[in-house]
């Protein structure tokens, strides 16, 4: 399966989920191909800090979108709007556009926008596109992020998890370390809602 974490805004996290999904994925005894096409190199610089610490499982990041033939793998793309040449390219080849939402109002706008986008640019059958807010506030009393998981609710054609990740310190340590969320803290609360993330979107993956 081929899955494209994207949106057309900045700062969602894209590079954070695709690198925890990356190497969960791995760690379940997948044949994981990560992609890192967005001009920011965000993944590739996340990875070749593990690498340095030689932290294990290993993972490579591909720059180039050259998909292998003739075996079964699981491929997680991180793209951005700096190439869009590249950008429409892998929604072209997506299965699925794991869609993270940061719960704002400009958030909200520029996800319309990403829908309208692959609507036009992806010929044939379109991807499967699923949405999830992310950078959700810790605290019960803002009301932002249910009402921002509400409006995806309205959006056509689109599958809203029922997961939030949070605003949570322990995934900005674990990027400059070079760890997942769940190899930092195995027990902490970022790692049981990054786990359920990863089982909604992979329960029925070969």
């Amino acid at each position: 399966m081929v899955t494209v974490i994207g949106n057309l805004k900045g700062g969602s996290g894209k590079s954070t989920v695709t690198f925890n999904l990356a190497l969960w994925l791995v760690q379940a005894g997948k044949t994981v191909l990560a992609y890192d096409l967005d001009l920011q190199r965000t993944l590739s610089d996340v990875v070749q800090v593990r690498q340095e610490e030689g932290y294990e499982p290993p993972l490579t990041v591909y720059t180039d979108l050259n998909l292998p033939k003739h075996f079964q793998y699981e491929a997680v793309m991180d793209v951005g709007t700096g190439n869009m040449a590249l950008m429409k390219r892998a929604l072209s080849l997506a299965d699925r556009v794991v869609v993270p939402v940061v719960p704002s109002q400009a958030d909200i706008w520029s996800t319309q926008r990403f829908l309208y986008f692959i609507a036009s640019e992806v010929r044939g059958k379109p991807p499967e596109i699923s949405m999830f807010i992310n950078r959700a506030d810790t605290h019960s009393s803002i009301r932002e992020s249910e009402q921002a998981y509400q409006a995806l609710t309205t959006l056509p054609g689109v599958k809203v998890l029922d997961i939030r990740l949070h605003q949570r310190v322990v995934y900005r340590r674990s990027f400059s370390e070079g760890l997942a969320v769940f190899e930092l803290e195995p027990s902490g609360k970022a790692t049981k809602e990054f786990e359920k993330l990863a089982k909604l979107l992979y329960s029925s993956s070969g």
